[in-house]
């Protein structure tokens, strides 16, 4: 046991020893990995405020459920259970005739032209709002099957450009992140690659006094270890510090229009995303990178 942690000791002293020899290619890696990471980071942010936008439009697309004008409005206020037990219904608000007359003159500032306007000539109703828009077809169908509801306007064709537009999205999204990821993968283990070649005498030396491989190989994988857990930390502290002034900017011009989300809402998972690339793109690109001077 006491072997192994000197061992151990001596892979992490050796991989941090080989960071600041070789510092310009140290440097060079731990940049590539920023670079990276942050246009990832932007790419994935971007993502979920366009997705964010499209939920809050999504919430806005309500469906208006209009009652028999036969019922009183008790009987009314009583669909009200049975309308939100229907399938994809998330929440439901009652509009009874007054309401709703009240509503209307309030969106016309020449009110003395509805003075005759008198509540009877409105249905009550129920404003009914869905957990998913690409189902609003199916709910409006549930909707008409419930006795006492007379009418269902739901605008389908906005509903489908929402589900369009968030597939879209998704889709172009995952693409653009899984290049990325490709291509950063692809330089870094190439730059690491050339960073072994200038050492392939080091390496050759060790071998020739009867080094084994995983003796040459662990300091490597301490040092790409390092470096990615460096440049994945920093590109994070980058990124939410970017964002931090760039929220901070829309909020002092009450750009409304523009309503972040939070980074603290997307904090862990970009924060664990960048841990496992950096260790990934460190540690697989360290070993991939000697293998061919490891080789009998």
């Amino acid at each position: 046991m006491k072997l192994s942690r000197n061992r151990t000791g001596y892979y992490i002293k050796e991989g941090v020893s080989s960071i600041f020899t070789h510092g310009l290619m140290s440097f060079a890696s731990i940049c590539i990995i920023i670079a990276f990471l942050l246009i990832m980071g932007s790419f994935i942010l971007l993502a979920v405020n366009i997705n964010a936008v499209i939920g809050e439009l999504e919430n806005e697309n309500i469906i208006l459920a209009y009652i028999d004008e036969y019922l009183s409005l008790a009987e009314a206020r009583a669909l009200g259970a049975e309308v939100s037990r229907t399938p994809n219904v998330s929440r439901v608000n009652f509009i009874s005739r007054e309401q709703a007359m009240y509503s209307f003159l309030g969106r016309h500032e020449d009110t003395a032209r509805f003075a005759d306007v008198d509540a009877e000539w409105f249905r009550h109703r129920f404003e009914v709002f869905v957990y998913d828009v690409a189902l609003i077809s199916d709910t409006q169908h549930d909707l008409l099957s419930i006795y006492g509801i007379r009418r269902v306007n739901a605008n389908l064709t906005v509903a489908q450009a929402l589900v369009t537009l968030r597939t879209i999205v998704t889709g172009v999204s995952i693409v653009i992140i899984a290049v990325l990821l490709a291509i950063s993968l692809f330089i870094m283990s190439n730059t690491i690659k050339l960073a072994t070649f200038e050492r392939r005498e080091e390496i050759a030396i060790m071998r020739m006094v009867g080094a084994t491989n995983a003796f040459i190989r662990w300091p490597f994988i301490y040092e790409g270890f390092i470096l990615g857990l460096i440049g994945s930390m920093a590109a994070f502290a980058i990124l939410m510090s970017t964002y931090g002034v760039l929220a901070g900017r829309v909020y002092e011009f009450e750009a409304f229009f523009l309503n972040l989300v939070p980074f603290s809402n997307v904090s862990l998972p970009i924060f664990l995303l960048f841990a496992a690339i950096g260790f990934g793109v460190g540690v697989g690109g360290s070993a991939l990178a000697l293998n061919r001077y490891l080789k009998v």
